[in-house]
């Protein structure tokens, strides 16, 4: 393990405290760019104890080093090495970082652009062989672990007593404040319980609007039906082809009520917000498409308050925060979750954690147990990789949180934890791309990793709409009428992994007749508008075209030679599809078929937009998490994201807010565990 001594945490305590230095991972490097040149900017004589120092700091992808040579007043000699850095950026930064250096005299210098995180490694870096030239520390510290290209675990980390400076002692502690532990926090605050939130961030996190609640007030209220919940319950097991633990399943089913209950005594009742609830033809998948396709369930189940919220300008996590303020508690923002700790019969017992602002250690002590409400790992390139690799193949663009890069899911496996073994991406087929762009990860210097998904829009809403979609040999390859992840897993199996959607001047008529649901139906329920306002947007990145002829799309798609002559034949050959109103060749429902032959038409490239991942630490219908006996882990709960036993494979994309639905339920079904009000 790395561990973080008590002479190298005195020794950075003396820097944070005299020239805000701050601990940096120690590490050595392959090649270096180096001067001989004295620096300019000399410092009065005395100033440095002559003699060569290094420092290191965390880049991109790799600890970059910086080694200088120090007189009694100035700076002789500069080695920069930032050889593990991506090629074309940090790691060719290496000669403009070291002039700079030299040129200044000091650690304030400009960096260079496109190498932003690169730069700030080197200036942290520097940061410290000043302070070890004035006599002022010798940084010999480890930073958390990051994991690697082949080992997205990485070692726990191991922490010196002396390094942690700060003690606090709790009940509850809630790691996350994002939309779970927002959650937790405010029914603990209701209940008056003794708590404490932590956050590596400055504000609490993105708002996901939608979840999922079954036969609650709201469905009552709008006079829906009662759920048929054993048919639910054999749906959501059969989206995870039994992967699932039907217990933690049956937790979200029986009790989202209840969580719904207690967020409308918040919203509603406070702050006098009004719940919306999806129901009636908006909450129902056609029956036409049951005739010769899969009879898929949309339970009636949706609620949000994104109305009240943009009325209010406050997101739902804003506004829980506010109420546990006024409640008297607060949030600890720019803290870190560093590790897990337990006693000596295995119950954990609390966290170490990590400052954001100094680096500097705290302990928290939990009594009665820690809820880990992290968020997943779509932001860490590491993870996608070793343990999703299919869906990060057929991924093109992103719309996910870039700080959930897993690290809570990594403590808990560190500490004992099970993870799931199935991947389970939320995967939305609206990642769009210009003509050419493969599916996958390319480099990107100022991402976490090294690496981005290429798409520039989040997410493109018509992509998901039915319409006839073709691979880059001009070949139709797959029934367009499925949920959003079914087309870009078959397209796993085409070239690029990406495939093009055609459509006519007929778009909204047929958008309407299609009748998505879920977050697709704004495509046909926004209007004209919105639909041209998403076109706009993606044909000025060059990801959307338009044609006065199918030959000329077929143009500005790239389709050219023999897979422009195939491209036209299916294009004809869907139009005769359509004129019979049966699709002999994939079984598409005939309301789902479209004509193409009225200019304009229009087409772009789509792949996956990748929201966030469900893969997470196993749990049992309390909550807790098992360990690799699929025990229970006393003094350990997990909710959001990071939790699993509930997906696999995929994510139920017919069934709009269960994930969230089971976030909330889970976050105050811990707490309720925890404080035993249960």
């Amino acid at each position: 393990m790395n561990k973080i001594s008590r002479k190298g945490f005195l020794k950075i305590a003396a820097a944070a405290a005299m020239s805000g230095v701050t601990a940096g991972a120690l590490a050595a490097c392959n090649s270096a760019s180096s001067s001989t040149a004295a620096s300019s900017a000399a410092a009065p004589a005395g100033t440095y104890t002559p003699g060569t120092y290094e420092g290191t700091a965390e880049g991109i992808s790799s600890t970059v080093k910086v080694t200088m040579t120090f007189s009694d007043s100035a700076v002789t000699n500069v080695v920069v090495d930032t050889s593990g850095e991506t090629a074309s950026y940090g790691a060719a930064a290496a000669d403009q970082l070291k002039e700079q250096l030299l040129a200044a005299g000091s650690a304030e210098i400009d960096g260079v652009s496109g190498s932003t995180v690169t730069s700030e490694a080197v200036m942290k870096a520097a940061k410290s062989c000043f302070a070890q030239a004035k006599g002022e520390a010798t940084v010999s510290s480890v930073q958390l672990p990051t994991g690697d290209e082949t080992d997205w675990l990485g070692k726990e980390p191991d922490i010196d007593e002396a390094a942690i400076t700060e003690t606090v002692d709790t009940d509850i502690l809630i790691v996350g404040a994002g939309n779970g532990g927002m959650f937790a926090a405010a029914y603990a605050a209701a209940n008056g319980l003794n708590f404490r939130i932590i956050e590596q961030n400055a504000v609490v996190q993105d708002t996901r609007h939608w979840y999922g609640a079954i036969d609650s007030a709201a469905a009552k209220a709008a006079g829906a039906p009662a759920t048929d919940k054993a048919k639910l319950l054999s749906e959501i097991s059969r989206y995870a082809s039994g992967k699932c633990d039907q217990r933690v399943v049956k937790t979200w089913i029986n009790e989202s009520a209840a969580m719904h209950d207690f967020m409308r005594s918040i919203l509603e009742e406070k702050f006098g917000w009004e719940c919306e609830f999806t129901s009636g033809a908006e909450a129902a998948w056609p029956a036409e498409n049951a005739e010769h396709n899969t009879d898929y369930l949309y339970p009636v189940q949706e609620h949000n308050y994104r109305a009240s919220e943009s009325a209010a300008g406050l997101q739902r996590n804003e506004a829980l925060q506010q109420y546990i303020e006024e409640l008297g508690y607060g949030i600890d923002f720019k803290t870190s979750l560093a590790k897990l700790e337990k006693d000596s019969s295995g119950r954990i017992t609390g966290v170490i954690a990590q400052s954001t602002e100094d680096d500097h250690f705290i302990r928290y002590n939990a009594n009665q147990g820690v809820l880990l409400a992290c968020g997943g790992f779509p932001g860490n390139p590491y993870m996608m990789e070793q343990l999703d690799p299919l869906g990060t193949s057929v991924t093109t663009a992103c719309s996910y949180s870039p700080a959930d890069k897993g690290y809570g899911i990594r403590a808990a496996v560190w500490a004992g934890a099970n993870l799931d073994k199935e991947a389970a991406p939320m995967l939305f087929d609206r990642g769009i791309v210009s003509p050419g762009v493969d599916a996958g990860y390319v480099d990107s210097e100022n991402a976490f990793g090294g690496k981005a998904f290429p798409g520039k829009i989040r997410q493109y809403n018509p992509g998901t709409q039915p319409f006839l979609k073709v691979n880059r040999d001009g070949e139709r390859f797959a029934n367009e009428s499925c949920p959003y992840n079914d087309i870009v897993y078959a397209a796993a199996h085409q070239p690029g992994r990406v495939y093009a959607q055609i459509c006519d001047a007929n778009i909204l008529e047929d958008v309407k007749r299609f009748h998505t649901i879920g977050c697709s139906a704004q495509t046909r329920n926004a209007g004209e508008d919105y639909i041209k306002s998403q076109m706009e947007n993606a044909e000025k990145e060059g990801c959307f075209f338009k044609a006065d002829t199918i030959e000329e799309l077929a143009d500005k798609l790239g389709f050219t030679g023999d897979a422009k002559e195939t491209f036209l034949a299916t294009v004809d050959r869907y139009n005769e599809l359509y004129d019979q109103q049966n699709d002999e060749d994939f079984g598409k429902p005939a309301y789902r078929l479209s004509a193409i032959r009225t200019a304009p038409f229009y087409g772009c490239w789509l792949g996956a937009s990748l929201l966030t991942t469900e893969q997470g630490i196993a749990i049992n219908e309390k909550g807790q998490a098992l360990d690799s006996d699929n025990k229970p882990m006393p003094g350990l709960y997990v909710t959001g994201d990071m939790s699993g036993s509930f997906f696999a494979n995929n994510y139920p994309c017919l069934m709009a807010g269960v994930a969230m639905g089971r976030t909330l339920t889970f976050a105050m079904k811990a707490v309720k565990q925890m404080a035993g009000l249960e």
